[in-house]
């Protein structure tokens, strides 16, 4: 064993950089973008309203979805004992119960902050919290049902963040209905989403009985049913921004649909080998007509 191992075993506190590990820095992106489609969604000017924003992507970002990673990884430490060993719990540099005394104080740094920010974004924090926990946590534990939980991940950091990132911006007040359907359509596209990060942990999901889509439907059925799941809200979003007379925007995310597809036809042909690859490329390309939608609708609300 190297020294670094021996340490994080005899260790009785968790060093600051397993911690950041831990909270999963690369998955805020998601939540923190979606936050940001919310804003310019909202059709209403920054200005001076700066640190809401700022507080909100904070919020969206590294407490909530910070949050949403540390629980996962204390209910998920016997799995990925088996598929991941050298993450901060299994590897010992998260000790004890440390994981899961962060993950409650994660909970609670997150709804003081949603509090600051207004009725919606508290309640809007309490949601995307309770699904965080439902999803990895008994006795639901949503994520042992690949449908479910891949349900709860996709609202919790993509609707639920984009209608947040509205209310912030329209000072507590809930987004029009245009916003709410595109933060709804773009939430059901994530369920695929999800079902990509899926492929790198059959083996330990089926010993363990988790039943994430590939090991519920099998490799080839979860694949294509992961393409059709994010392909077919985005084909509404495109008929929408049409029927809102928005014409180019809905051209715009058309190609970036047909980019999503092109890259899928690669994807069905070794969907273990190339998930990760997919959950690269393809989901940039995804968030890209997410951020296209919202300008479309702020132009619907005036804001140019």
């Amino acid at each position: 064993m190297s020294r670094t191992g021996t340490l994080a075993l005899g260790a009785t506190r968790p060093a600051l950089p397993a911690v950041l590990e831990l909270l999963k820095p690369i998955t805020w992106f998601p939540p923190m973008w979606a936050f940001t489609c919310g804003v310019v969604s909202s059709g209403v000017a920054v200005g001076g309203r700066w640190w809401l924003v700022v507080a909100g992507i904070l919020l969206a970002g590294p407490l909530v979805c910070g949050t949403s990673q540390a629980v996962n990884d204390w209910f998920d430490r016997h799995v990925d004992a088996i598929n991941e060993p050298r993450r901060p719990i299994p590897s010992g540099r998260i000790p004890g119960r440390w994981g899961l005394y962060i993950a409650v104080a994660w909970t609670g740094l997150s709804l003081l902050v949603a509090a600051m920010l207004g009725r919606w974004v508290f309640w809007a924090a309490v949601v995307g919290l309770a699904l965080a926990w439902a999803y990895s946590a008994p006795p639901l534990r949503l994520k042992r049902n690949g449908w479910w939980g891949n349900l709860a991940v996709g609202i919790s950091y993509e609707g639920l963040a984009w209608i947040t990132g509205a209310a912030v911006m329209l000072l507590g007040a809930m987004p029009p209905t245009h916003v709410l359907l595109l933060a709804l359509l773009y939430s059901l596209g994530a369920h695929g989403i999800m079902t990509l990060n899926d492929f790198k942990s059959i083996e330990g999901d089926l010993r363990m009985g988790i039943g994430s889509l590939p090991a519920r439907l099998g490799v080839d059925r979860a694949a294509r049913v992961c393409c059709v799941v994010m392909l077919l809200p985005q084909v509404a979003v495109v008929a929408l921004l049409f029927g809102w007379e928005r014409p180019v925007h809905a051209a715009a995310v058309a190609a970036l649909v047909a980019v999503q597809a092109l890259m899928m036809i690669r994807f069905l042909g070794a969907p273990v080998e190339r998930a990760l690859w997919l959950s690269g490329l393809g989901v940039t390309v995804y968030v890209s007509g997410m951020m296209v939608s919202a300008f479309a609708v702020r132009a619907l609300a005036g804001g140019g």
